[in-house]
């Protein structure tokens, strides 16, 4: 079939077409900030014609050259028989406004902290200038030390992660927005290396994803480095190492901020004295808690 599109299908239109019925005839998964067949074949499309993103329809029925439908087929292929997620084909990703460059060396960034960071973490902080310091956790692509950047502009972060690989494609996105001289990459374990220093404020967006999830996860999640996502039996391996160590890493009015996905009843069972704040975000009051330092346990 995808020789005879080759061939046959000559437009921008004929091509979303063609793409959308494979899709939906392949089964694939969508959970990576596109939850939808249409919306991620446009997105596909345009974004590899360099066309704008919101401007489908003056392009509809522009006719491809040969070698326009033969990349876009090799990509529409590679979708369906790797599972690879989209960001992955084209090696960028975005929260908000912010795009950032990404590859298999990192977890797709999707993250609702980053909603709380454009909003800086209003009402909890009521002045963005007397954060002077961040530390993000389990940084990946930097995406989150980057926000707290731009929503902290007095502020030096720290962007943690264990993986040397992930570091690497931190420092391209660091690069891109300009911030070396603010963001800091350190790679090591958590808190392992950072001696004694103290943070305003502490982001987390940790792996989470409990033994049972792990095992049924769609294809398209095991594309992305199983690091990212695996935290134990009950997901909260990494939580209760940041809860464990964080106190000693906050200044006495700091506060620490941590995504657990669908967590919360097992991270309340397990610590049932702290407590915790559950932020609202576009997916409820449940993936997302703040502690200040006199709270964590």
């Amino acid at each position: 079939m995808f020789e005879q599109a080759r061939d046959e299908l000559l437009t921008l239109r004929d091509l979303l077409r063609f793409a959308v019925s494979r899709y939906h005839e392949a089964g694939l998964f969508f959970g990576h900030g596109i939850d939808n067949a249409w919306d991620e074949a446009v997105y596909l499309l345009l974004q590899r014609l360099h066309l704008p993103p919101s401007r489908l329809e003056p392009f509809l029925d522009a006719r491809l050259t040969s070698d326009e439908r033969a990349d876009l087929l090799y990509l529409i292929r590679r979708r369906i028989e790797e599972r690879l997620p989209v960001a992955y084909l084209t090696n960028e990703a975005w929260l908000g406004e912010f795009r950032f460059y990404v590859d298999q060396r990192v977890i797709v960034p999707r993250s609702f902290i980053a909603e709380l960071l454009r909003e800086q973490l209003a009402p909890w902080i009521d002045d963005p200038d007397r954060v002077t310091s961040v530390l993000d956790l389990c940084t990946g692509s930097a995406c989150l030390a980057i926000l707290a950047a731009h929503a902290f502009p007095a502020a030096d972060v720290d962007a943690v992660d264990i993986s040397s690989d992930a570091l690497a494609v931190a420092r391209r996105n660091v690069a891109d927005y300009d911030l070396a001289a603010r963001v800091r990459l350190v790679e090591g374990d958590l808190f392992a290396g950072l001696g004694s220093r103290r943070y305003d404020l502490i982001l987390a967006n940790p792996p989470y994803v409990n033994a049972e999830s792990m095992d049924t996860l769609p294809d398209e999640y095991r594309c992305e480095p199983e690091i990212a996502l695996a935290s134990g039996e009950d997901g909260l391996d990494l939580t209760r190492a940041i809860l464990a160590a964080a106190r000693a890493h906050l200044q006495p009015d700091g506060l620490l901020v941590v995504e657990i996905g669908h967590n919360r009843d097992a991270l309340e069972a397990a610590f049932p004295s702290t407590p915790f704040t559950w932020l609202d975000t576009s997916g409820g009051d449940q993936y997302v808690f703040l502690l200040h330092r006199d709270e964590v346990p």
